[in-house]
Formats: C-alpha cells, sequence, structure tokens
C-alpha cells in the first residue's frame, strides 16, 4: 500500500511542477506583458546646412578642419576653376568689341568724312548756281526766238538734274554730321549691354569659387578631400547651426494628448546630460501608413497611429549634442 502511495505521489509532482509553471507564466504575462510603456524615447538634433558649389571645380583648399567653430561670411575652402578663367577672358573681349561699336555709333563718321561729304556739297551748289545762269541765259534766247525749244528743255533738264545733285550731297553732308541712326544706336548699346551681362555672369562664378559660410556654426563634416573634383551642386561640406537644437519624438495617438497642440511644453530626460531639460512643441504630423502601428487588441478595433512630435528646447544654450536620447517619463 505504501509502495502505490509513493508511487502515486512521484506521478503527481511534474504534473504540478508544470501547473506551477503555467501558473507563474500567466501571472507574468498578466502584470508585466499587457503593461503600456511608461516612457517615450526621442532624439536630439540640429540643423544642418550644407555647403556646396554652384559650378564644378577641384577642391584646391580647406580652410577649416572638422569640429572648427566658423563665423558668417568665412571662408570655408577655395576651388580650383581654370575653365571660368577662359570664359572670363572671352567675354571681356566680346564686351570690347561690343564697346568700340557703340563707341562708333555714338560719334558717328570721322572728321575727314564729314568735310569730304560737305566739299561734295559745295560742289553740288556750285553746279546748281552755274546750271541755274545757263537756263536763265538761254531762256532770253528762246523767247527773242534765237534758240529751239528743245535747246531751251535740254538746258533745263540740265538745271534739274543739278539741284538734284545737290540735294544728294547735301543729304549724305547730314548723314555724316548725324552718325548713325537711332535704332543703329541702340541696338550697338543692347550688344554692349549683353556682354556686360556675360562678364558679370562669369565673374559670379568665379566668386564661386570661394565657399562662405552662411551661418555661424560649427564644421561638422567634411566630404571630399583636397584636390578631388566636385560637381555643380555637390555637398561638399556641413555647417551645424547651433543656436537651433530640437528633439523628435514618434509617439502613438493614444498618448498624443499632452502633446498634439502647437506650444505645448513638457518636460524630458537627457541620459548624456543626466538632467531634464524643458521643451516646446512646434511641429506635429502623421507618419502616415508606413508607419509603426500596433492594434488594441487581438481582434483589433482599430489601429493607433503614430505620429512624429518636434519640440524645440526652451532654454536654446543648452548643452544637447545631436543624436543624444532624449525620455518623456509618464
Amino acid at each position: 500500500m505504501d509502495t502505490e502511495n509513493k508511487k502515486s505521489g512521484s506521478k503527481l509532482i511534474p504534473i504540478l511542477v508544470f501547473a506551477t509553471i503555467i501558473i507563474v507564466v500567466g501571472l507574468y504575462g498578466f502584470f508585466f506583458l499587457n503593461q503600456e510603456d511608461n516612457i517615450i524615447q526621442g532624439e536630439a538634433d540640429v540643423t544642418e546646412v550644407r555647403i556646396s558649389s554652384k559650378v564644378p571645380g577641384r577642391i584646391a583648399q580647406y580652410l577649416v578642419d572638422e569640429g572648427s567653430f566658423v563665423k558668417k561670411g568665412d571662408t570655408l575652402a577655395i576651388l580650383s576653376i581654370p575653365d571660368i578663367d577662359a570664359k572670363l577672358a572671352q567675354a571681356s573681349a566680346a564686351e570690347q568689341g561690343a564697346a568700340a561699336q557703340n563707341k562708333k555709333a555714338i560719334k558717328g563718321a570721322r572728321v575727314e568724312q564729314i568735310q569730304g561729304a560737305f566739299e561734295m556739297w559745295q560742289k553740288a551748289k556750285v553746279g546748281v548756281d552755274i546750271a541755274q545762269k545757263s537756263f536763265n541765259r538761254v531762256r532770253n534766247l528762246f523767247d527773242k526766238g534765237v534758240v529751239t525749244a528743245q535747246k531751251r528743255d535740254e538746258v533745263e533738264a540740265q538745271l534739274n538734274a543739278a539741284v538734284a545733285t545737290e540735294k544728294a550731297a547735301k543729304s549724305q553732308y547730314d548723314m555724316a554730321v548725324n552718325g548713325a541712326e537711332l535704332e543703329d544706336k541702340e541696338a550697338a548699346m543692347a550688344l554692349l549691354e549683353r556682354a556686360r551681362g556675360a562678364v558679370a555672369e562669369v565673374s559670379s562664378y568665379i566668386t564661386e569659387s570661394y565657399l562662405i559660410s552662411p551661418i555661424d556654426g560649427k564644421v561638422s563634416e567634411k566630404f571630399p578631400n583636397e584636390g578631388e573634383l566636385v560637381g555643380t551642386g555637390a555637398p561638399i561640406m556641413n555647417v551645424t547651426k547651433l543656436d537651433d537644437k530640437w528633439g523628435a519624438f514618434n509617439i502613438r495617438e493614444d498618448r498624443l494628448k499632452d502633446y498634439k497642440d502647437i506650444g505645448a511644453t513638457f518636460k524630458a530626460y537627457v541620459p548624456a546630460l543626466d538632467q531634464e531639460v524643458e521643451m516646446v512643441v512646434y511641429y506635429v504630423k502623421d507618419l502616415g501608413s508606413y508607419a509603426a502601428w500596433k492594434a488594441t487588441k487581438t481582434t483589433g478595433q482599430y489601429d493607433r497611429k503614430t505620429f512624429e512630435v518636434k519640440a524645440h528646447f526652451k532654454d536654446p544654450k543648452i548643452d544637447v549634442l545631436p543624436g543624444m536620447s532624449l525620455i518623456i517619463k509618464e
């Protein structure tokens, strides 16, 4: 009998152990696995300005290193752009040629040309006087019946031709004195302005060979090395704007009520500084269907979507670095 009881007891022990394990796992799941997270984790970040060039060239020299603090207007790097120098020489030559043409149009004919036209006009005037006198004499003889009508007509034709020649010579003289027509002068001026614009454009490219910092900040990263070629718009370095720090958090909508309003304030803990900081919300946006979501139940009544919340530090001088964790404890 005792033997049978011992056998029954030995069989019952594994069953009790297994049941105990099941109960412990169930209790652990009930009290711990179903508990909501009591923290929201984010990350500190800072605005960065990417420095690039409008024209392709070769990195001739870096004037700053990574980690250097720079001021707005400081020269960060110098590019070597030999092609631009050649284009500037071409544009300058074109400008000089257009300026000469414009000067010629404004000045008009040379003094010698004006004097020659004047002499031709005077010669034509003398021819008119002689033709007029000849016509008067022939007309008087015709009136007296001495010469025929044909002779009178011939002399009158010569007079008319002399008058026309005098008018033509006078117009040539006026043209020489007045110079080019208004349209020609305007066309010459337009060509000059076009050439000047080309020179200004190429000169602006030359200024682009000096990369200038647009902000006060810190050089966070350099990309190409000295001597390497860079294309148009290629990033050369990043400058961090240290006075524009912010933090980003991904928050599910069921925990969003305290952070959804622009201007809302909350406190976050910075483990790296072992310090609590105050932050102000300035941006809230739905991350979309691609973002992480969590069903409220296994069967799912609705999906809790995630929103991106960005907040500035209330104290902009806080010594937070990009990448530091930010913890919101609820």
